[in-house]
């Protein structure tokens, strides 16, 4: 199917384009026009009139667990297809499916389902992005199959590869993550977890636990992205960290140290930790889950200043009660995961001391982020697009309306609320 979409304002990487067309076909964008003017349809083309709305990027979402009652950790190819859907309704084109802390077996499901409807990046061979390890030759036993020309395996965002967050957590830090099976890496535990390859984008650990540089180290050597997260690392930690392949941050100012916390462990000198670590290293990538109820208006504003729409992303970190009601619910597998509550629109501890990950999609935190900073349009949709696609290493082919990029296309009114999504060029 061919498409031409008009009468509206196209959201390109560096500037607004009012009165844009667009042309698809197939699952590319074939053509931008630029020159307002009369709207000619060829016969062989739908038009989408844009309605005075916007057409954007479909977002990207490094970071999230589960919605419309599932959760990726419960380990079945319904549940995957069922939250892929339920975030495509509000925008989102690919994800990253995210564990939680769970067991051992848990995780190798999780892991196969995730295998078997991922679209890994085109024309990737999962045994050249390896080195010669243990790690990198069992790999072949766990081929990947071929990326899909059009639409996504799930009927809803495609999958990009998993983001293998927990169970590498320090305990101290765990958040709304059952305790239990926190623990540190070991090698002879997660080589069988890299040895799933390309279907992992990124992976998290906790960098002062024993092993993680060996962990880092690991993943690196098969182009796993690295990053930090339910940590109380010292600056110093974090600063080594940066030295095994570490370049990215999970929710800035959530679960993580900062010199408050750590002047609990020594009153002198005061230290930096992981927070004041992400927002001075340039290189570091992070990401804010901007629903309005994990982080305040003006810490968004801070980590928007200091990291800037090229390093910074929109996740929406969402659990199982996305377009839920209210109520009770289980945070990561049902067998083993943490009673969470859905209430005041966020997820809550049911003590009511600690928040419990997000219940809203990527529209939401688009819309909050720029009611709360008054940032650039442009800006709030790079980070909810281009930035995180760059962060899980697929932006040449998605992430921003550009000739000959995969058309993954979202339809906004002027409200910014989901009208239409495209994903390869299908309407889903």
């Amino acid at each position: 199917m061919a498409f031409l979409f008009c009468n509206g304002t196209i959201v390109l990487p560096d500037r607004l384009l009012p009165q844009g067309q667009v042309e698809v076909s197939g699952n590319r964008i074939r053509a931008i026009d630029t020159t307002a003017g009369a709207v000619t349809v060829p016969h062989n083309m739908r038009m989408v009139d844009l309605d005075d709305g916007f057409l954007v990027p479909g977002f990207v979402d490094l970071h999230v667990h589960g919605g419309a009652g599932h959760d990726f950790m419960d380990g079945t190819e319904d549940a995957f297809r069922a939250v892929c859907q339920a975030h495509a309704r509000h925008g989102t084109t690919s994800l990253l499916p995210t564990t939680t802390a769970a067991s051992h077996e848990q995780l190798l499901t999780f892991l196969g389902v995730c295998q078997k409807l991922c679209d890994p990046a085109p024309q990737t061979d999962p045994a050249s992005r390896a080195s010669s390890t243990g790690a990198a030759r069992s790999i072949a036993s766990n081929p990947v199959t071929a990326p899909r020309e059009g639409g996504s395996r799930t009927g809803g965002a495609r999958i990009l590869g998993a983001h293998f967050y927990g169970p590498y957590f320090a305990k101290e830090a765990r958040g709304c993550h059952p305790a239990e099976p926190i623990r540190s890496p070991r090698p002879e535990e997660y080589l069988e977890y890299l040895a799933f390859g390309s279907c992992i984008s990124r992976a998290t650990v906790a960098p002062e636990l024993p092993g993680a540089e060996t962990f880092v180290r690991a993943c690196r050597a098969l182009g796993i992205g690295a990053n930090v997260g339910h940590s109380f690392a010292t600056f110093a930690q974090m600063e080594a960290a940066r030295s095994w392949g570490v370049t990215h941050v999970d929710h800035l100012f959530c679960a993580m140290s900062d010199r408050a916390r750590l002047r609990q462990e020594q009153t002198y000198p005061m230290r930096g930790g992981v927070m004041e670590a992400t927002l001075y290293f340039d290189d570091l990538t992070t990401e804010v889950i901007a629903d309005g109820k994990h982080l305040a208006g003006e810490l968004l504003k801070l980590a928007y200043r200091l990291k800037g729409p090229n390093q910074l992303a929109l996740v929406t970190d969402c659990n199982r009660a996305l377009d839920q009601p209210d109520g009770s619910y289980i945070f990561g597998p049902k067998e083993g995961g943490e009673p969470i509550l859905r209430m005041d629109g966020v997820g809550i501890m049911p003590d009511g001391k600690s928040l419990a990950s997000g219940v809203f999609g990527m529209e939401h935190g688009v819309r909050t982020f720029l009611a709360l900073t008054g940032a650039a349009l442009v800006d709030v949709i790079r980070m909810a697009s281009l930035t995180p696609a760059r962060i899980a290493g697929r932006d040449k082919e998605i992430g921003s309306i550009e000739l000959g990029k995969v058309a993954d296309l979202v339809v906004l009114n002027r409200d910014l609320r989901v009208r239409e999504v495209y994903v390869g060029g299908e309407r889903i």
